[in-house]
């Protein structure tokens, strides 16, 4: 079995400026919630690699990425068609849609803005977490199923509760087969893990929070394998919650992110 979460079958320019790309998903990339589907968390990091390599450029760089989910992605081959929305000299807009059985999975928008060198006024309010090699092992993320989840290895703060914790996930392998990821790839290909790691409910699920966007700010580029999550996680009392992390790398805390959720009676 390949050990990479996604295989690159074909990339093309059209006329027009557009990057369409056509993937197929390994078993490692399989969801936690339906067998036949894409966990968000590597379908946003091969989103991410694609906005990432689409006409880079020195002097701007990504601070925020968007990602709402249209429905189930499924575990079956799909195409990025990566676009600029909003060119600019300082700032720009970029676009990429994962399609995939003629139906839109995910739409994912990311701003790219000017970098200059901003030391004398830079400061952090959220605080450095221990390193992961500080936190043992967990295996409380074998309550979900899936390939996504037998893929990352997970360190958890022993002080964990539901709906409260910090959480260190890394995994060994590439987003695409062939390549070698980014860490910029590789920690955002991570980062939609938050939602299922402090839930609210123990044992058997009674209720299912699956996350409908994922939003990502980081105020420095992420470094290294290891992502970090800092989160909480809220449950309104009419059927909609919300995730939220500050997010790590070994080297400090990076950015933010929000997931919001919607909550809704298990199927039996």
């Amino acid at each position: 079995m390949t050990e990479a979460y996604y295989q690159l079958i074909s990339r093309e320019m059209t006329p027009e400026g557009i990057c369409i790309a056509t993937y197929d998903p390994t078993q490692h990339a399989q969801g936690a919630w339906n067998p036949h589907e894409q966990h968000m968390a590597p379908a946003s990091g091969v989103m991410a690699r694609e906005l990432e390599n689409f006409h880079p450029r020195d002097d701007v760089r990504i601070g925020r990425v968007s990602y709402d989910i249209f429905g189930l992605i499924s575990l079956d081959r799909f195409t990025v068609e990566t676009k600029v929305i909003r060119p600019g000299k300082t700032i720009e807009l970029l676009e990429a849609t994962m399609k995939s059985q003629g139906k839109t999975c995910i739409v994912a928008r990311a701003w790219r803005m000017m970098v200059s060198d901003t030391s004398s006024v830079s400061g952090l309010e959220d605080q450095v977490i221990a390193q992961p090699m500080d936190f043992p092992e967990w295996g409380g993320m074998s309550r979900w199923a899936g390939g996504y989840i037998r893929s990352v290895t997970v360190r958890a703060s022993p002080d964990k509760r539901p709906g409260k914790g910090i959480v260190w996930i890394s995994t060994s392998k590439e987003m695409v087969e062939g390549e070698t990821t980014s860490s910029f790839t590789r920690l955002l290909g991570l980062i939609d893990t938050a939602n299922g790691i402090v839930p609210r409910q123990e044992g058997e699920f009674a209720w299912a929070f699956p996350n409908l966007d994922l939003q990502v700010h980081m105020h420095r580029l992420p470094q290294g394998d290891w992502l970090g999550l800092e989160t909480v996680q809220q449950y309104g009392g009419d059927g909609i919650g919300l995730t939220s992390s500050i997010l790590h790398d070994v080297y400090g805390p990076f950015g933010r992110s929000e997931q919001i959720l919607t909550i809704r009676p298990m199927p039996k």
